[in-house]
């Protein structure tokens, strides 16, 4: 069992939240309840949307030498979950960001 992939996707995680942290935008920008429902929100839309990929037989688990090897469901890996909040809260991140820049340069 290897934990190199769980621990780059909590790197990631990790700085993506340093990157909400320093320009005060979702969790830390004064609204944890709302991130945490979108995130949530996306990361449940894609778990669902991995299950019946699954059940389709489109989606299966890949092998590979960093992945942990523990199952939430049958071909649903553990790194998959982390992955899909990394995806969903970076996602939203760069959105605030983006709409952050935009706004600063059009009152200028």
């Amino acid at each position: 069992m290897s934990l190199v992939y769980l621990f780059a996707l909590f790197g990631a995680i990790l700085g993506t939240g340093l990157l909400d942290w320093r320009h005060k935008l979702a969790l830390f920008g004064g609204a944890p309840g709302r991130t945490s429902i979108i995130v949530g929100v996306g990361v449940l839309f894609f778990l669902l949307w991995d299950v019946v990929g699954i059940a389709e037989g489109v989606f299966f688990r890949g092998s590979g030498p960093w992945m942990t090897g523990i199952l939430l469901g049958p071909e649903l890996p553990l790194e998959e979950l982390f992955f899909l909040i990394l995806l969903c809260y970076s996602t939203l991140i760069a959105y605030l960001l983006s709409a952050s820049i935009l706004t600063a340069r059009s009152r200028q």
